[in-house]
């Protein structure tokens, strides 16, 4: 199955696995699933990190060379994507987490979260 992790979803795989839910682990050892991460996760990584944001002090260029060197592949942002933002409701006015719940929603694959504002969209997005 193909899962596209949401960015605290990353941030603990890469540098805090004992933060992660015990389902979400289960989930990223699965052999079966393919993991993506999207270029927004990166994107807002780098952006609270400019903020100075206590929770994202990682360097987004490490991150994305160990999810690379980890086997995740990248999910790249197209224009539908973008577009499809759109329709969403506005539940949520996060900009780096809607354009995962567009992209999960075009390309039918399911999102991983732990966000309880992020599970309240409609389309294939799995809280863990």
């Amino acid at each position: 199955m193909k899962l596209l992790l949401d960015t605290h979803l990353l941030l603990w795989a890469a540098g805090e696995p004992d933060r992660l839910p015990l389902a979400a682990l289960a989930e990223i050892e699965d052999p079966s699933n393919e993991l993506l991460f999207s270029p927004a996760s990166l994107w807002e990584v780098a952006i609270k990190r400019g903020l100075g944001r206590d929770d994202f002090t990682v360097d987004p260029r490490l991150l994305r060379r160990a999810l690379l060197d980890n086997s995740y592949s990248e999910l790249p942002i197209t224009s539908e994507h973008a577009v499809a933002i759109d329709g969403l409701p506005a539940i949520h006015k996060d900009p780096f987490d809607r354009m995962l719940v567009a992209q999960a929603t075009v390309e039918g694959i399911t999102l991983l979260t732990v966000d309880d504002m992020v599970v309240r969209y409609p389309g294939p997005i799995r809280r863990l």
